[in-house]
């Protein structure tokens, strides 16, 4: 454990698996998981980019959520559509479903 926080002060961005190759290196016998459950009993974690999945696109247009403010008390009130699209397999591309004709 103190050379896995000794190489951790010197190179913070270091996760298991480096950590562990460095750890090989140096002559030691141990594994990944090893030294993931050791990292994680001394709190430390790789500190690294994290996506930046919440911050807008320069220049998108921001759409109103028009439903915001609505009671929707009653059935067919409000109705959604989705324009998921599924590419089709190779092997589907050739069948038929029956009564499909």
């Amino acid at each position: 454990m103190r050379r896995i926080d000794e190489l951790f002060t010197a190179w913070p961005f270091l996760g298991s698996r480096r950590m562990t190759a460095m750890l090989k290196v140096e002559g030691l016998q141990v594994n990944r998981r090893r030294v993931q459950r050791l990292m994680r009993k001394m709190g430390i974690a790789a500190l690294g980019p994290r996506p930046n999945t919440t911050r807008p696109a320069p220049g998108h247009k921001i759409y109103p959520y028009l439903l915001r403010n609505l009671t929707i008390d009653r059935p067919n009130q409000v109705w959604a559509a989705d324009i998921t699209y599924r590419a089709p397999r190779p092997e589907e591309s050739g069948k038929r479903m029956f009564g499909m004709h």
